[in-house]
């Protein structure tokens, strides 16, 4: 016998529900909580740069580790 539509409706959301669940969870597994000391240099000049843009330090820190990259040497830059 096939399934009346409204069935399938249903079980289309519940596999829909399904994967975003599965996808939240792999998001959580994928992140980082991080405590960073910083030397009193480093430290004024993040405090200043999250002054002048209105941000929060660590979301500074957040924005400069999503624009790091490695060269053949290893050594690191940000764009």
């Amino acid at each position: 016998m096939k399934a009346s539509r409204p069935d399938d409706d249903r079980r289309t959301d519940a596999l829909s529900r399904q994967a975003a669940w599965h996808q939240e969870q792999q998001d959580v597994r994928d992140e980082l909580t991080a405590r960073v000391w910083l030397s009193a240099d480093p430290s004024r000049r993040l405090r200043a740069i999250a002054a002048r843009t209105g941000l929060q330090p660590e979301q500074i820190l957040a924005q400069l580790a999503g624009q790091v990259r490695m060269d053949d040497t290893g050594a690191l830059t940000v764009d």
